[in-house]
């Protein structure tokens, strides 16, 4: 699963042709969650608090451009990294 970004120990990852709904994956050491790109729930999974809130400001700012991501990964194209969070 290709690493599209990582900031402050947090994993952002997709999947090539995931099934729907559109989503990424966000790894923060032994927490996991998978978070709907449009509405930015969390599907499965969990991640501590803070982690979520740092995950969910990143998001915000990248949404439009996780949306592109998602199209492209699933049509397995390479898929280009997002910039972390500052």
């Amino acid at each position: 699963m290709p690493e599209v970004s990582r900031f402050y120990g947090i994993v952002i990852r997709m999947y090539f042709a995931d099934h729907w709904p559109p989503h990424f994956h966000a790894e923060y050491g032994e927490h996991e969650a998978v978070i709907g790109i449009e509405d930015l729930r969390v599907i499965a999974g969990s991640l501590p608090a803070r982690a979520f809130g740092l995950v969910e400001e990143w998001a915000l700012i990248h949404q439009a451009d996780l949306a592109a991501l998602w199209l492209t990964a699933r049509q397995s194209n390479p898929l280009n990294r997002i910039d972390p969070l500052p």
